[in-house]
């Protein structure tokens, strides 16, 4: 399988320069990648099969690097981060390609952005996938404070806390800027309330692991949308479920179903 990291293009909005690939069939059907907090665009959808998954059923694969992370600006100001502008950054590289319509694939932070972009940007999402992230888009995923102090700390060796222990040492194999991570921690969980969620009337899918302890009840996020269904993803935790096998296979069906293929 080859899973090496592809050719990266940038393109300039909201005054920084963000990074992205665009693989695939040229001529498939549009899937724009969004991923999580502390990742990268080849962490969450290269190095685990998505893009050779997508890429050989015939998709066009776009992923992006948020802002803040990967190759892309890594501002450090905190009003940078709020979910509507890091759902624009999406909106402006489907621009930017020529893109009028895709399917919007998010895991974790990049389901919320999804979900952002679906409200804000309607007319560009043919269907949206929830990873990661299940009722604890409305309800909150419980206190991220610790996570900015683990990240800003000298070491990892100072970082009591389990959950921020676990993202700083994700930030340190990834290499990413922590300073940036620290401002986007604190202001990219803007909430949505269940009448916003009402609002996304394009085909959904939630899909949440099974030992999953931060992003609550795929079933009652999938409840608020009028065209949405859940699925577990078996005995996969936050950081597991996203290259998931079963998870690959739910969406090729999901996508096929939707695009009559």
């Amino acid at each position: 399988m080859n899973l090496d990291p592809p050719t990266f293009s940038r393109f300039r909005h909201d005054g920084l320069e963000l990074a992205f690939f665009d693989e695939g069939d040229p001529s498939g059907a549009p899937v724009l990648l969004i991923h999580g907090f502390a990742s990268t665009a080849n962490v969450n959808w290269v190095y685990p099969g998505w893009l050779k998954t997508l890429g050989d059923a015939g998709y066009r694969v776009i992923g992006i690097d948020n802002r803040g992370h990967g190759a892309s600006d890594k501002p450090h100001d905190p009003a940078l981060y709020h979910p509507p502008s890091m759902a624009g950054d999406a909106a402006a590289l489907l621009d930017h390609l020529g893109i009028p319509e895709a399917h919007v694939m998010g895991y974790s932070m990049g389901a919320r952005i999804t979900a952002f972009l679906a409200i804000g940007h309607p007319h560009r999402v043919r269907s949206v996938v929830f990873g990661g992230l299940g009722i604890g888009m409305v309800d909150g995923v419980g206190d991220w404070d610790p996570i900015a102090e683990a990240l800003l700390a000298p070491a990892l060796e100072d970082v009591s806390h389990d959950r921020g222990r676990m993202f700083r040492s994700f930030a340190d194999q990834t290499k990413s800027d922590r300073r940036a991570l620290a401002a986007c921690i604190m202001t990219s969980r803007d909430l949505l309330s269940p009448g916003d969620i009402g609002r996304i009337d394009v085909p959904a899918l939630v899909a949440v692991g099974t030992k999953d302890d931060i992003a609550g009840s795929a079933e009652e996020l999938a409840a608020l949308m009028p065209h949405a269904r859940a699925i577990d993803i078996p005995g996969r935790d936050h950081m597991l479920a996203v290259g998931d096998r079963e998870f690959k296979k739910a969406v090729l069906a999901f996508y096929a179903e939707i695009d009559g293929r």
